[in-house]
């Protein structure tokens, strides 16, 4: 299935075309990774939405990337809950470890790290997210070991940039 089958379909589920627009996203997503201004603007005149309405919905959600991000995106909560119970140093460790800030992609476009604001495991805190796959009572030992797994799948060690 092609992505307008796809987006199609959704719209089909929803009722309204607009009402697929954040599975539309996140469908083209899927398939290309991030939503370039091209996609944007073929999915909202295929929603029939302008591009406004579909931009507002794709800088709304935190999980829809407006630029090209790394194979793997890194979301560390930085919610009170994970502050409180050792944030920064997690923080601190996973900068360390991939030799970039938040925003930025390491070089060999391994990895994209992002701050958010709640990734529902306040009971579980400090906890990350990367792709679908959640970690929490994370320190900032488990954090390494969990990016120098991903990095060993690779076979190296990601090179960094300072954007």
């Amino acid at each position: 299935m092609d992505e307008i089958d796809a987006i199609e379909h959704e719209v089909s589920i929803m009722g309204k075309r607009h009402a697929a627009g954040i599975e539309a996203l996140k469908l083209v997503q899927k398939n290309r990774g991030w939503i370039s201004d091209d996609s944007l603007y073929a999915i909202a005149e295929l929603l029939q939405m302008t591009v406004s309405q579909l931009e507002g919905i794709a800088t709304f959600y935190n999980l829809i990337y407006r630029q090209p991000v790394g194979r793997y995106v890194i979301h560390v909560c930085d919610s009170i809950s994970c502050y409180l119970t050792g944030y920064q140093a997690v923080s601190e460790a996973i900068k360390a470890q991939l030799g970039i800030g938040y925003g930025q992609t390491t070089e060999d476009g391994m990895f994209t790290l992002l701050t958010n604001a709640c990734l529902g495991s306040c009971d579980k805190a400090p906890a990350m997210m990367i792709g679908e796959d959640h970690f929490e009572h994370l320190t900032p030992q488990s954090a390494r070991d969990i990016l120098q797994q991903l990095q060993q799948e690779r076979g190296k060690k990601p090179e960094t940039t300072q954007k």
